[in-house]
């Protein structure tokens, strides 16, 4: 099973991204019910593109990270090809149309 790897420095931010050819963010706050209760389900949805890298940010912790990627709520997932952003959903996060659009970028990045 895919896990979220914790980033807890801005330099852990940038690293995982720039190391990563898929990389993807999961922005979230401590007293976020909405951050806990979708995480889990995320990080199922996930199994199924193992090429991407999972990093979890505690914005309370990492607090630049808020202005660093534009973070007005949580939480905030972001997919990085090649460490350019590529898709972002925030808040409201509704998983069928997230997983098809990571499908279409999965599909033409990585091959199987």
């Amino acid at each position: 099973m895919i896990e979220f790897i914790q980033l807890t420095t801005s330099d852990e931010i940038d690293l995982f991204i720039e190391t990563n050819q898929l990389s993807f963010l999961y922005i979230s706050r401590q007293n976020c019910s909405v951050c806990h209760g979708l995480m889990p389900q995320v990080e199922k949805m996930m199994n199924h593109f193992p090429a991407i890298k999972l990093g979890h940010v505690d914005a309370d912790e990492v607090m630049e990270v808020t202005g660093k990627f534009s973070v007005f709520t949580v939480p905030v997932l972001i997919l990085f090809v090649d460490g350019k952003e590529y898709l972002r959903e925030a808040h409201i996060v509704h998983l069928d149309l997230l997983t098809e659009k990571i499908k279409k970028i999965y599909k033409n990045v990585v091959d199987e």
